[in-house]
């Protein structure tokens, strides 16, 4: 059996948003730590897009590899494993918001969904994925009383989560990039041959790109914890 390739421009692109969240997250240490300051404009446009760029490729990566429902548990679990981490942090009085439902709950909850996404028709993927981002949008202004919904983007009065990625509209991205991935990568091969995907920038990029789970999971204690040190 031959191995397929990688493609690597996805692997790439993954490892910018991954890059890209570190420093979002190191800019916000520094303010919680040191000094209350806005973001460079470079890391505004990952804090505000990053994370959807993130999921469109993620539902394109999905077209591209095998076992989604596997992926999706790990992803899912290690999610849980967020909240149960930052809620026992919040609770020891760390300066913490607990992550109810961040990037790791939504995309093992996508992942689980791509079985069934994968049977209906290719010309339903995008219309469907518009009309979640649409019902996302919408969601943003309506306040609940019930507090269960926020997984689709429905919040009551009160409600914050340390990182959130709500089903409504994230879950549209993903489908949107599964009819990206159907379309542009029928063949499963790179769109972009005549790049040098082994140069090391692009290398060190795809590395990152492979390992988005675990550098997502030990960033944040990393520095954090360096910042405590720092201040303590």
């Amino acid at each position: 059996m031959v191995k397929r390739e990688r493609i690597f421009e996805i692997d790439a692109l993954r490892g910018i948003c991954i890059i890209g969240m570190i420093g979002v997250h190191l800019w916000m240490n520094y303010c919680d730590f040191f000094l209350n300051s806005n973001y460079p404009a470079f890391l505004q446009f990952f804090f505000d897009w990053g994370g959807v760029v993130f999921v469109l490729l993620s539902g394109i990566a999905v077209t591209l590899g095998h076992h989604p429902v596997k992926r999706g548990l790990i992803v899912l679990g290690a999610g849980l494993l967020c909240t149960a981490v930052t809620y026992a942090m919040d609770q020891w009085e760390f300066a913490i918001i607990p992550i109810w439902f961040g990037v790791l709950h939504c995309l093992g909850i996508c992942m689980l969904t791509a079985p069934l996404l994968q049977r209906l028709p290719r010309w339903c993927l995008p219309l469907l994925g518009l009309i979640l981002i649409g019902l996302g949008f919408w969601a943003e202004g309506v306040t609940v009383e019930t507090p269960y919904w926020f997984i689709f983007g429905l919040r009551s009065a009160g409600f914050s989560s340390g990182d959130y990625f709500p089903l409504f509209p994230h879950l549209g991205w993903f489908i949107l990039g599964m009819s990206i991935g159907y379309s542009a990568y029928q063949k499963k091969i790179t769109r972009f041959p005549k790049v040098n995907s082994q140069s090391l920038p692009i290398r060190a990029l795809c590395f990152c790109g492979r390992h988005t789970l675990w550098i997502y999971l030990a960033h944040q204690p990393v520095l954090y914890g360096i910042f405590y040190w720092i201040t303590t």
